[in-house]
């Protein structure tokens, strides 16, 4: 069995990425995809908790256009992620993968309601883990959640898996001169606000060292290549070189 880098992650999912191309609802083919992805590293003893955003199906942003109190749009944004939650628990069952959906709100019939040393006991006993609901708490996003979460839970990294492979200085999916950074120190991205998390979660992270990595999650193996070794996306800490000691090397796991 190969060695991995970490032994317990926490990987942060936007809802738009798995409604897929259209845009909105559950994408088949992605979910399979991603619970592959997850299972892979699984069956390697990584121990995952997972937090996934809501704008697949709504955001709280979106309750100002619907003349609804953001706290009210806040709140059914945190049930579209226990949506999204119960979606990737059951592709992840499909594949023989024991999992456990917490919520930070209380609806016992289709979540735990989530206790830092309950979440902790299952990913000792080897369950994966999927936290929604956000923090429970309105104004917060899920990159808040998932730093926070993160940390309780005493993450070794923090992984979010995006659409593009790593940090750029503007969209590279609208500019082709857009630049890529291989690493990023936290202060870099709040000043140069760049689009790797909310502030929130950045100043969060920064201020419990906690490092975080930005990949391409729909590249194939994406998740193993990078617990293997590989480094091809972005490491945000405010000691990468400390952090490279996961060598560039490609194609490693190509084979």
């Amino acid at each position: 069995m190969p060695a991995v880098k970490f032994k317990r992650i926490l990987l942060k999912l936007s809802g738009e990425y798995i409604a897929g191309k259209q845009g909105f609802g559950f994408c088949a083919d992605v979910i399979d995809s991603l619970a592959s992805q997850i299972s892979e590293i699984h069956d390697l003893n990584v121990e995952i908790a997972i937090v996934i955003g809501g704008g697949n199906i709504f955001r709280g942003g979106n309750a100002k256009a619907l003349k609804m109190e953001r706290v009210t749009g806040d709140h059914i944004g945190m049930m579209a992620t226990l949506m999204n939650g119960l979606c990737m628990q059951d592709a992840l069952e499909s594949k023989g993968k024991n999992t456990r959906l917490m919520s930070a709100l209380t609806i016992p019939s289709v979540a735990e309601p989530y206790i830092k040393r309950r979440a902790i006991r299952h990913l000792e006993k080897k369950r994966i883990v999927i936290l929604g609901a956000g923090t429970g708490n309105p104004y917060l996003t899920t990159d808040t959640a998932a730093a926070l979460r993160a940390m309780e839970i005493n993450a070794d990294i923090m992984i979010k898996g995006t659409m593009v492979d790593g940090v750029y200085d503007k969209d590279p999916l609208l500019n082709k001169d857009a630049v890529k950074f291989n690493t990023l120190n936290y202060q870099d991205v709040l000043i140069n606000q760049l689009a790797v998390m909310d502030s929130t979660a950045i100043s969060f992270s920064r201020d419990n060292k906690l490092p975080l990595y930005v990949l391409n999650i729909g590249e194939q193996r994406a998740l193993l290549k990078f617990l293997l070794g590989e480094n091809n996306g972005t490491l945000v800490s405010d000691s990468p070189l400390e952090w490279l000691g996961i060598n560039q090397n490609k194609n490693k796991t190509d084979a």
